[in-house]
């Protein structure tokens, strides 16, 4: 490909836009969200989603959570990580205090359910959950958080509290409009199934649990 229609490639992926297709009053077990569903086009059915609490005050540094989709867990409970833990401490955290979380659709961690799936396999093989992407020829975190800062712009937000252990979360904002004034841990029990996962996460990919 000549160099000229590299950049006019780029140009076109660089101007590329999530829209606010959608949105709604949602009530939950812990309060009021106004739930935005964020697509480049409306007919796309797995839109990221931004819940943002009644109590929101968009002008002061808000509590923000990003949080890529779990089916197994945040859907079906599953024990072999703490994610669905993880949303429903910052939904129940954001209704109280007034915050958003932003739930993107980038499935264990950015390879899908279906490449989840047989990650789950290889682990139970010996692997951790780093080699077992790697193994299935994938990076050890292919998420993108770029989409959470257009949202957040979208929103009107420029300065955040975020709730994460992961500290590519935090780098992620540093060339941003968006600024991250401090980190709130988030943290959650570990279990006999999962115990092992958070350790790899602490010990190879840096997250403060």
């Amino acid at each position: 490909m000549a160099k000229v229609e590299e950049e006019l490639l780029f140009m076109k992926i660089k101007e590329k836009r999530l829209l606010r297709q959608a949105e709604a009053l949602i009530p939950t077990p812990w309060g009021n969200f106004r739930m935005g569903a964020y697509a480049e086009d409306a007919e796309d059915w797995m839109p990221h989603l931004a819940l943002v609490s009644e109590n929101c005050d968009l002008n002061a540094p808000v509590l923000t959570r990003l949080h890529s989709e779990c089916i197994t867990g945040d859907l079906f409970g599953s024990k072999r990580c703490d994610c669905g833990e993880q949303l429903a401490f910052a939904l129940y955290k954001a209704a109280k205090e007034g915050g958003i979380v932003l739930y993107l659709r980038q499935e264990g961690r950015g390879i899908g359910i279906i490449n989840k799936l047989k990650a789950y396999n290889l682990q139970d093989m010996g692997f951790n959950t780093i080699d077992a992407n790697i193994h299935l020829g994938f990076e050890a975190d292919a998420r993108d958080y770029g989409i959470a800062i257009e949202m957040l712009e979208d929103l009107g937000v420029h300065e955040i509290n975020l709730l994460t252990n992961n500290p590519d979360k935090i780098e992620a904002f540093e060339d941003s409009k968006v600024k991250v004034i401090k980190r709130i841990p988030i943290i959650i029990e570990p279990n006999a199934d999962n115990r092992e996962y958070l350790r790899t996460k602490q010990d190879f990919m840096g997250h403060m649990l």
